[in-house]
């Protein structure tokens, strides 16, 4: 027969009783994802059309540490500077100021990228990976539909003005939040304030990180403004704090006044309606489930996936989850089968429903074993 345990989740991040508000920004556009659990706590217009500006620099890098990640490239790989790149070297681009000739390292490069927001950087290191900057175009637009980014196109690496090179914030936020997951270690840098290029033939130039949240003492490490005449002052931008991340993108920012001011705004608004709930660690043992004619008479159940849920603030007791399976369990039981589920219930909606796994393998009871605990089940109806 089925069996359900349900269990009252306690344990929440950051509690506090502030009422539940709501917002709105000065942006044309904007989004806000709490990391762990990927749920959007605020969106304007999300799937309106943008153009991202250096915010592409963000799959710039992405492209870089994947090659990275699987061996295919290194950081101590040097790529020679073409006239193209040294081109946006000059005033009124951001640059890394590197020089025609330069054989400059993969690692300088995501710096002046990351940090600088190097114009020229990405070029140098789009044609040293792809061959052409129009080839790592393609590279990036790849990825950005891999990643489900379905209204985005990439034509150049660094954002330039370019009507072709489109996306939303959306999927701005579907790229940083990649970003963030795969290559924990090198988004480290995009917390970096400065960054000092020891350039050929010149003096060495140090540059400070353009993301204004960076220097608030907030908490944020990332992760990249954006500017064009057209669209105006653009950020996307992280948050760590008491275990919580969270993830904002905002387009269309009249001023850069209002994007550093709005940007926090929406960021503290995540942190000050919203908890995060930890419900269950990956490969963790939940609970243990009756099993009928095995050796042991119960076996340890876990699911896979770290389950994280955001709630609005003073609502825990709404909050519950259920084991559900049909019990007892019979022998033998192999690891990882399938025993029942593990569902998630909001305010008496399922908001979540998980595979619920044997944690190690049960032998089956010899014969003569089981015949006498069928007996005693017939009698006595004991398992």
């Amino acid at each position: 027969m089925y069996k359900i345990v349900t269990f009252f989740l306690l344990i929440i991040l950051g509690f506090n009783t502030n009422s539940f508000s709501t917002i709105e920004i000065k942006a044309r556009t904007g989004i806000l994802q709490d990391f762990f659990s990927g749920e959007i706590l605020y969106e304007k217009e999300p799937d309106r059309s943008i153009y991202p500006a250096s915010m592409t620099k963000i799959m710039t890098s992405i492209i870089a540490l994947d090659l990275i990640k699987s061996g295919d490239l290194s950081l101590d790989d040097k790529f020679i500077v073409s006239e193209k790149a040294w081109r946006l070297s000059t005033a009124g681009y951001s640059s890394m100021f590197i020089m025609v000739g330069d054989e400059v390292s993969v690692k300088d490069l995501l710096y002046g990228i990351i940090i600088a927001s190097g114009n020229d950087a990405c070029i140098a290191l789009a044609e040293g990976i792809a061959g052409t900057e129009e080839e790592f175009a393609i590279l990036m637009t790849t990825k950005a539909k891999e990643l489900g980014m379905d209204n985005t196109n990439f034509s150049n690496s660094s954002g330039i003005n370019d009507p072709d090179n489109y996306s939303t914030v959306r999927d701005i936020l579907k790229m940083s939040h990649y970003l963030i997951k795969e290559h924990p270690k090198y988004y480290e840098w995009f917390s970096i304030k400065e960054f000092t290029w020891d350039r050929t033939g010149g003096d060495p130039i140090t540059q400070g990180n353009r993301n204004p949240l960076l220097y608030k003492n907030i908490g944020a490490d990332g992760i990249k403004t954006g500017y064009l005449a057209v669209e105006k002052y653009s950020l996307a931008s992280s948050i760590e704090r008491k275990g919580r991340r969270l993830i904002a993108v905002g387009s269309g920012f009249e001023t850069k006044s209002l994007r550093s001011k709005e940007s926090l705004k929406l960021l503290t608004y995540g942190l000050t309606n919203f908890d995060l709930v930890e419900i269950n660690k990956s490969n963790n043992p939940i609970t243990k489930v009756d099993v009928w004619l095995g050796k042991k008479q119960q076996v340890d159940v876990y699911v896979k996936e770290d389950i994280y849920k955001t709630i609005k603030k003073a609502k825990k007791k709404l909050l519950k989850v259920v084991v559900k399976y049909n019990g007892p369990i019979e022998a033998p039981i192999k690891k990882d089968e399938i025993i029942g589920k593990f569902k998630v219930v909001y305010d008496e909606e399922l908001v979540g429903e998980y595979d619920l796994l044997a944690a190690n393998n049960v032998e089956k009871v010899n014969i003569f074993t089981r015949l006498i605990k069928s007996l005693n089940y017939l009698i006595w109806g004991d398992v």
